[in-house]
């Protein structure tokens, strides 16, 4: 029997984040008294710290450089079929003269 895995939104987080940083209470302390893995304590501390205003986007959401990416990336293989495409019809025109 698995247990299920507890989710917390985002301002649970910047909550404990912010005791941590801004309070300065131990991690361990925070992991007690919230009872959250240090672990998990640690990892949004280190995604607060890299970036305040995108930590935390949620779940299925990205930072918005994650998503340009993303958008770019799509927008890049489509680019590639459409040359793949012209390449293969000068080549069928090219033979069609001969």
């Amino acid at each position: 029997m698995s247990e299920k895995r507890k989710t917390y939104d985002k301002k649970y987080k910047l909550s404990a984040v912010k005791r941590i940083v801004e309070g300065g209470m131990s991690v361990s302390r925070i992991s007690k008294d919230l009872g959250v893995n240090e672990n998990s304590l640690y990892k949004w501390k280190r995604d607060y710290l890299g970036d305040q205003q995108n930590a935390f986007p949620g779940k299925g959401k990205m930072k918005p450089e994650d998503k340009e990416l993303k958008n770019l990336r799509k927008e890049l293989a489509i680019v590639k079929m459409e040359r793949d495409i012209l390449k293969k019809a000068i080549l069928f025109f090219a033979k069609e003269k001969e």
